[in-house]
């Protein structure tokens, strides 16, 4: 491309009608045939390819109507095949298929397991066999679609030659399923009902004995968890009520179930450009994934965070950033130089400053790791207290829905001047407890004068599973092994280290940084990312000074003239 010249006008331009070929049957490798739909350019030719793989129904994936808010409500979450429409105008086949045991497929649904994955890969070939395909294929949509993505890609299939995950998680434990070791007990109350799957066998039958499965589930409907929960008593009671749940109950540590669901275990065997984009307030599914993916993949790879008006993500029908992904497309697939490649691999979204930034690494090379240390009357500074405390707080499991639980909270003076934090955070800090496990949620906020604020990133720990993989860990990120729960003796001080989300913001002259530290999440503040909490009343005691080196460690981004 000429320097100087907008790439808008050097991509694809709509010029094409559409034609739909729906119920198309594709027989995989084991005689299972599985549901698509094929949207077409109305004029003869041969098309790069780009498939849309998913359990949420190829029927329901049209992009019509006005566009709206993801709501559990209507049940719209899953609408994120991307907009047929735009892509096929301009040149490209749009194929959206139901996954095994799903929507118009035969088979037993697997939740994105290993049958899943070899699917992804026979499809794709079906795709450039096709006579409307040039032999060019790549893949489209987020969360779900955008995870089967990478999983397909580690299948190697010769004709996929580019991928587009777009809020898409790589670890499925930590990432999706249990957050720091806590249930994402929420998301999978409501997800469940949205998906286009009529009956499913939990994945333990397959995979445990029933005299183990009943040993499991005997021990957890004894749990104090269990017992004041009516809720998680009758998914264990009908397992096949709500089937996933019932797995993770029955999978409360990390290992094979979920590595063989978690795209960060394939990074080796994907081979091929990988554009990854989120956005920062997807702290509680996607955001980790797109940086673990950028750093583990070994291919032509772009970097894109970004926001979108509301933190419970883009609109449904999702049609965000189409023009990018086309670009991407246009290059890869179309061999139309639209200079991307030619830009820095990473762009970031400055919160506060709301300005876009190109990057070449990350973290950024010029970051000052700084530590913020917990004080008297919940003070954050630069300089350690040497005079030992605590601040504590009562966690009830049972306050009325909609109230806020209670805090500490912990927070700076006012910054003097602007002050930009862009990179990953650590919470070390000593506590006490008066129960043998309790649950931490930390959460950061960019605190303005008036005393408002918004909510940056957070990060979760069960305190029995505090045990580090020392190997995996970073001073900046630590990592927990989550293979076994540690009996935590009650008035006992221990280390914890937690993973607070990446971020990125600039904190205005003025404003303050708040650290809140809680044991259990508020619907009040997202009704969705919902954990399941200590369920035992629980008193929080955490320690500062002194002996206890309790601290945020934070990327400080000098201004470039600063360096």
């Amino acid at each position: 491309m000429k320097v100087g010249q907008d790439w808008r006008s050097q991509v694809s331009q709509p010029q094409y009608g559409m034609t739909v070929q729906r119920d198309v049957m594709i027989r995989t490798r084991d005689g299972t045939r599985v549901a698509c739909d094929v949207y077409v350019p109305d004029q003869p030719g041969r098309y790069p390819a780009l498939l849309s793989y998913s359990h949420y129904g190829k029927d329901l994936q049209r992009v019509a109507g006005k566009r709206a808010p993801l709501s559990p409500l209507i049940g719209n979450g899953g609408l994120e095949a991307g907009d047929s429409q735009y892509f096929v105008s301009r040149g490209y086949v749009h194929v959206i298929a139901d996954a095994r045991g799903s929507g118009d497929s035969e088979g037993e649904y697997c939740y994105q397991g290993p049958k899943e994955q070899e699917d992804g890969y026979d499809i794709i070939e079906w795709m450039a066999g096709q006579s409307w395909c040039d032999g060019n294929c790549g893949m489209l949509g987020m969360s779900y679609f955008a995870v089967m993505q990478y999983m397909v890609a580690a299948q190697q299939p010769p004709h996929l030659k580019a991928i587009v995950p777009y809020e898409a998680l790589t670890d499925r434990y930590r990432q999706s399923v249990y957050h720091g070791g806590l249930l994402n007990e929420g998301f999978w109350h409501q997800w469940w009902g949205h998906v286009c799957v009529d009956g499913m066998t939990p994945l333990s039958y397959a995979r445990l004995p029933q005299e183990e499965i009943d040993r499991r589930v005997a021990a957890l409907m004894d749990s104090p968890e269990v017992r004041r929960s009516p809720y998680l008593h009758i998914q264990l009671k009908y397992p096949r009520k709500n089937p996933l749940l019932f797995d993770w109950l029955l999978e409360p540590f990390d290992g094979p179930f979920y590595w063989e669901r978690s795209p960060y275990r394939m990074f080796d065997r994907i081979r091929i450009p990988t554009f990854l984009v989120t956005r920062w307030t997807s702290w509680a599914v996607h955001l980790a994934g797109a940086f673990e993916a950028y750093a583990g993949i070994d291919a032509p790879k772009k970097l894109l965070l970004m926001e979108t008006p509301s933190r419970m993500g883009p609109l449904r029908p999702w049609t965000d950033h189409h023009d990018l992904i086309l670009r991407w497309y246009d290059h890869w697939l179309k061999g139309n130089d639209t200079g991307f490649m030619d830009e820095p691999p990473i762009e970031l979204l400055i919160k506060g400053r709301d300005e876009y930034r190109f990057e070449h690494e990350w973290p950024l090379a010029r970051t000052r790791w700084t530590r913020l240390y917990l004080g008297p009357g919940g003070s954050l500074s630069q300089t350690p207290s040497t005079q030992a405390g605590e601040l504590q707080f009562q966690n009830d499991p049972d306050l009325p829905p909609g109230q806020l639980p209670p805090a500490v909270t912990f927070q700076t003076e006012p910054f003097p001047a602007d002050l930009e934090v862009t990179g990953p955070v650590a919470f070390n800090f000593h506590a006490t407890l008066d129960q043998s496990d309790a649950t931490w949620i930390a959460t950061l906020r960019d605190v303005a004068p008036d005393g408002t604020s918004r909510p940056l990133t957070k990060g979760w720990l069960r305190a029995s599973q505090r045990e580090l993989d020392e190997e995996e860990s970073k001073p900046y990120r630590p990592r927990q092994k989550h293979t076994r729960k540690e009996e935590l003796r009650p008035g006992q001080s221990y280390a914890y280290a937690v993973e607070i989300r990446e971020v990125s913001n600039l904190f205005r002259a003025g404003h303050r940084l708040a650290l809140d530290i809680r044991g259990q999440d508020s619907t009040a503040e997202d009704p969705i990312w919902v954990h399941t909490c200590n369920a035992l009343p629980t008193r929080h005691a955490v320690q500062f000074g002194g002996t206890h080196d309790s601290f945020l460690l934070l990327p400080v981004i000098p201004e470039r003239g600063d360096q």
